[in-house]
């Protein structure tokens, strides 16, 4: 039972702070907020994400591109010019990669405008913190599994922001409906969506890329949103009104 506490609080932290931090806020700025905060938030995101963090400036450069190129050939990660979600899936780490170690230069419009915390940024992208990150986690099943299945949580853990990113990309862009033509294939992917926190609300989000609430009809959901009003409300972040026809 400890396991599975231990899975789910990581699952939800995990993506919260994807969504939430790398998301709304690196890629897309939906709100403000003090540099402390900020600091605050990119030190959470570094813990919750472990030996799979994601460097906010690379995701910010890498979601801006795949707004301004959205299932074309020069979408990151469009699933539809891949035969399946790991061939995707290792074509994005590449390019994220290249972000991450800046080998590729990016164009000028997706350029600044994110977070950057270089002992974080570094430290949390090498891989012996990596490792650190997976040794703990191993420690932990060690101590708490009671079941020898409990074990195949594990590997999810150890790759759990990616993952993540793999379900988002491959499912919101092939399966669902839409409710508006956006000129690409992104769709809505409910029910499952709640097990995404809003983040398979993909057409609404491409129609509205820098609206904080991905949910537009009545049984659409967002469960990030009111948090995200909540903060505003005690003036821990202050939410952008949206702009209409931009990006980010």
């Amino acid at each position: 039972m400890i396991i599975i506490i231990f899975f789910l609080a990581h699952w939800f932290l995990s993506l919260f702070f994807q969504t939430f931090y790398l998301h709304r806020y690196a890629a897309h700025k939906m709100y403000s907020t003090p540099k402390f905060t900020e600091r605050v938030f990119h030190f959470l995101t570094f813990v919750t994400q472990g030996s799979s963090f994601l460097n906010p400036r690379a995701y910010a450069i890498m979601h801006r591109e795949h707004h301004a190129y959205s299932d074309t050939e020069k979408d990151p990660h469009s699933p539809h010019f891949f035969t399946d979600v790991f061939q995707m899936s290792w074509n994005t780490a590449l390019s994220f990669r290249e972000h991450e170690r800046r080998l590729k230069e990016p164009e000028q419009r997706f350029k600044g405008n994110y977070p950057e915390w270089h002992l974080i940024d570094y430290y949390g992208s090498h891989n012996l913190t990596r490792l650190c990150f997976i040794l703990l986690y191993i420690a932990f099943y060690a101590a708490f599994a009671t079941h020898w299945w409990l074990w195949l949580l594990l590997p999810v853990q150890i790759v759990m922001g990616p993952l993540h990113g793999a379900i988002v990309n491959w499912c919101g862009h092939k399966y669902g409906y839409s409710n508006y033509d956006n000129g690409d294939k992104s769709k809505n992917t409910t029910p499952i969506d709640f097990l995404m926190l809003g983040e398979l609300f993909q057409n609404n989000h491409h129609k509205h890329p820098n609206s904080p609430n991905f949910g537009k009809r009545w049984f659409e959901i967002d469960p990030v949103y009111p948090v995200m009003k909540l903060m505003h409300y005690v003036r821990i972040i202050k939410l952008r009104k949206p702009v209409a026809g931009s990006l980010f």
